[in-house]
């Protein structure tokens, strides 16, 4: 059976942005099991957590399981660029194992930037903006459409592009963000992403 997650952000006695949770849990829902009464993550979240905390709903049909994490930024320096055509994550899928796999390939770099079929995409666990000194562009074709991806989009902070590798010297720095990460507080030169891609999956 096909099980999905929600990473939530907790902070200040308050559940962060759950619309946007709401919408694409739903979507999810609705997209592998039809029509069906939403489900909203208020009414199985309890936020009463002052200091960032990850919730992490499982969910298939229903929702299964809800836990809480400490949470702690990962500092991201250096990113390799790897190369992977058959991934596939456009649903938040509870099974990360091949994500896992790339992200074990990162070698002295902190994180992995994926490539499929020549365009960059994301990070292992972030969606990525670059900025070129004038606006941010984040890729049009990620792995995962992530709900701080659409409020930034909503709010025309970034805006999409195709980004190939060979576009990649054109812009200044990177930004790395997800639900749990506010915007620009990872953001690396893109100088310091590992290029060209040293494994193809």
């Amino acid at each position: 059976m096909c099980r999905f997650i929600e990473t939530i952000r907790l902070e200040h006695g308050r559940i962060l942005h759950a619309g946007y949770h709401n919408r694409r849990l739903n979507a999810t829902r609705r997209a592998w099991w039809g029509e069906m009464p939403d489900l909203h993550v208020e009414d199985y979240i309890v936020p009463e957590y002052t200091e960032r905390t990850r919730c992490r709903i499982v969910y298939g049909r229903e929702i299964e399981s809800v836990e809480y994490f400490a949470y702690q930024p990962r500092q991201v320096r250096r990113l390799r660029l790897l190369a992977c055509d058959t991934i596939e994550y456009r649903y938040k899928q509870a099974d990360r194992s091949l994500l896992d796999q790339l992200y074990a390939l990162r070698g002295e770099a902190d994180d992995v930037l994926i490539v499929r079929e020549g365009l960059i995409t994301d990070t292992s666990i972030a969606n990525v903006a670059l900025w070129d000194g004038r606006r941010w562009d984040t890729p049009a074709r990620p792995l995962l459409a992530g709900t701080h991806r659409q409020r930034l989009l909503d709010q025309g902070i970034i805006q999409e592009r195709d980004i190939r590798v060979a576009d990649l010297p054109a812009y200044r720095k990177i930004c790395l963000f997800n639900a749990m990460l506010d915007f620009e507080e990872v953001v690396t030169d893109v100088s310091r992403i590992l290029i060209p891609p040293a494994h193809n999956c």
